[in-house]
């Protein structure tokens, strides 16, 4: 009975996952085959705790824990595409979460090194990528918003959370011609970004506006006291 049980929850998830992929990213313009194949790849509900599970591949965000959330589906589809990486690209992710975003990104490029402030994130993470045999994603935990200097400089960053201005540190650490995705504005709202790194500064394209998490740290916001 357990087997036929694990099977049966086996087919539900893949059901839904591909009712996601087919309503909420081909539906709403998502066309890059890579990002729809990466979206098909990882099973959102591994990141998503027991008790929440039945929102895994729901169209909205979910929280986390730690005042967190995994982002809504096409908003993970947008930024990735937006993001316009190939297979030899290193990434810089600023805001791990869950990993899902991560582990996306992981299917797509040579390698994503991703920092989390919240230690206890990060380990969830690290043991979901484990899980899943996503190798080539290193973690660090500090603050994001300084980006991982270590191995820059970074083919593209993604930024996850949203700070009132762009992040100098983070441009600095891009290459030229690499492009930053991001959200930026107030706590409340804010628009998604595409930036584009040039040799004097960058140009910036406006996505459509979206709803993120505060980006904490010594270039976002200060944390709440």
């Amino acid at each position: 009975m357990a087997v036929q049980s694990d099977h049966d929850d086996a087919e539900k998830w893949r059901s839904e996952q591909q009712r996601m992929i087919d309503e909420q990213l081909r539906a709403r313009g998502i066309t890059d085959e890579r990002v729809l194949q990466a979206m098909q790849a990882i099973p959102r509900h591994v990141f998503i705790a027991d008790q929440m599970q039945g929102d895994a591949y729901a169209d909205r965000a979910v929280p986390i824990g730690e005042g967190q959330t995994i982002s809504q589906p096409y908003i993970v589809a947008l930024m990735t595409q937006a993001l316009e990486a190939d297979s030899t690209a290193h990434v810089l992710e600023v805001g791990t979460g869950s990993g899902y975003q991560t582990a996306i990104l992981s299917q797509l490029v040579k390698h994503v090194y991703t920092v989390e402030r919240h230690q206890i994130l990060a380990e969830q993470a690290i043991a979901r990528f484990a899980q899943l045999n996503c190798r080539n994603i290193s973690v660090h935990i500090g603050d994001g918003t300084a980006g991982w200097p270590a191995h820059a400089p970074y083919d593209h960053a993604m930024i996850t959370a949203a700070g009132p201005t762009i992040p100098r540190a983070i441009v600095e650490q891009v290459r030229r011609g690499g492009t930053i995705v991001l959200p930026v504005g107030g706590r409340k709202s804010q628009h998604l970004q595409r930036l584009r790194v040039r040799w004097l500064g960058f140009s910036r394209e406006d996505l459509g506006p979206v709803s993120f998490v505060p980006l904490i740290g010594r270039y976002g916001w200060h944390p709440p006291k």
